[in-house]
């Protein structure tokens, strides 16, 4: 039986330090747990709070709203995947009352935004994979297909894995400094090239003037590997404080489906008054409609924090979900009264939600729309999809044309592949195994 440490010692990565500094600590009072900063770090210079829930105060500090534990802290947390990898490990650690220490202390200390979780408030141990590409894909098949791990790979890819996400993947870096995401294949894609659409969507994404994560396609073990830049992290060892919108919101994960896009860009607002984030957020939500992503949950949205103001990261996790039919709605409303249809109509009637008005909207929407059929494939290029791929996933995951019901501005072109260009076959050479060169493509024109 795993033994229940009383307190677990939080650390943070301050602004432009390469290094953990110690924040505080965590104690549980039942399914409770409090947090409470050091009295050195109340003093520090350059000192931030954690997040705008846990304010620089002394004494300890309940969760918020109805939680059990600090959205901030919970950020820092492993998901469906890195709890699966976990419980492979170490059955004995997860009983009643206990995940939230086991996911803490055993899991790998590369963690989303800049916090990580020790068993000491003095010493800092680093929990690290150097495990090769390879080697971490090879752990992850043999994991999902319920397969014994040798004690090697089932360190690696234990200490590889400390981020959110229901899908296979590994944390891995290279020889200059950069940290990437590796996400892998899964059984339950269903034929769907999930890591391929998602590196299509990723540079469309780029290549229609939203901000959104570098992503690129490598090969490792005979499959296609997404690779996605790590926009938390900085090559001297420096991380970036980030917070989930589920986080931003107050709210657990078990009520996420209460989020919605005006609530969290109200809070962006209270938290950076002069932002444009309001129109990047709209062209976002555009591009996750016209694209089919209805995965677009609450976790799948963060926001930098400098202590003091919340800014929207890059855009992640743009992956165009199964689609049968015209029929589609969002995981988060889009407008005040819950509307949340998949449709450019309904983007349209939400759009002074984000400071525009019908003009700047309407402009909004044609750029992502024209961005989306000029460029697809090109962007189907870089992702390695091939013809039949690219063929499949045009008109019904991307561009479907329940996208325009409702919508009235005169378009050129049609929503079939066919009669914007024929489909070409995949032209960009495959990178070797573990390679981290860069594909070779035009950059995405200026919008």
């Amino acid at each position: 039986m795993a033994t229940r440490p009383e307190r677990v010692y939080v650390w943070t990565w301050l602004p432009g330090k390469p290094g953990p500094t110690p924040a505080g600590a965590i104690r549980w009072r039942g399914s409770i747990a409090d947090f409470a900063y050091r009295e050195d770090y109340l003093s520090l210079p350059g000192r931030i709070p954690l997040a705008p829930e846990l304010p620089l105060s002394p004494g300890w500090q309940e969760p918020t709203d109805g939680l059990t534990l600090a959205g901030c802290l919970r950020d820092g947390l492993p998901d469906y995947w890195g709890q699966r990898v976990l419980r492979a490990e170490r059955p004995d650690a997860y009983t009643s009352g206990n995940e939230d220490r086991t996911d803490m202390l055993f899991s790998g200390s590369d963690r989303f935004g800049a916090i990580d979780f020790q068993s000491s408030d003095t010493t800092y141990t680093a929990r690290v994979t150097t495990a090769s590409l390879d080697e971490l894909h090879q752990a992850a098949d043999l994991l999902e297909a319920g397969e014994r791990l040798s004690p090697a790979l089932e360190t690696a890819l234990v200490h590889g894995t400390s981020i959110g996400g229901a899908r296979p993947k590994a944390l891995i870096g290279d020889d200059e400094g950069r940290s990437f995401i590796a996400k892998f294949s899964s059984t339950s894609d269903r034929g769907l090239p999930v890591v391929n659409a998602e590196a299509a969507c990723l540079d469309l994404a780029r290549r229609a003037g939203i901000n959104a994560a570098e992503g690129r396609v490598t090969h490792s073990l005979g499959k296609d590997v997404l690779l996605v830049h790590r926009f938390d992290r900085d090559q001297i060892g420096g991380r970036r404080h980030v917070i989930s919108a589920l986080t931003a919101l107050g709210l657990d994960p078990m009520i996420g489906r209460y989020a919605t896009y005006p609530d969290f860009m109200d809070r962006l607002v209270e938290r950076n008054a002069d932002t444009g984030d309001g129109e990047e957020l709209f062209a976002r939500i555009v591009f996750n409609v016209a694209t089919s992503n209805s995965d677009d949950h609450a976790s799948n949205h963060a926001a930098f924090w400098d202590g003091t103001r919340l800014e929207l990261t890059p855009a992640y996790d743009l992956a165009p979900g199964n689609r049968s039919g015209e029929t589609a709605t969002q995981a988060l409303a889009i407008g005040r009264q819950g509307e949340r249809e998949s449709t450019f109509r309904t983007c349209l009637d939400a759009a002074n939600i984000y400071g525009l008005d019908e003009a700047g909207a309407r402009e909004t929407i044609d750029r992502v729309e024209s961005a989306i059929r000029d460029h697809w494939n090109d962007a189907a290029d870089h992702a390695r999809l091939t013809s039949a791929q690219r063929d499949a996933l045009f008109g019904r995951q991307i561009l479907n044309p329940a996208t325009r019901h409702g919508w009235q501005t005169p378009r050129r072109g049609t929503f079939s592949p066919r009669t914007n260009g024929p489909s070409r076959r995949k032209t960009t050479p495959g990178s070797t195994a573990g390679s981290f060169a860069p594909v070779t493509r035009d950059e995405p024109p200026a919008l």
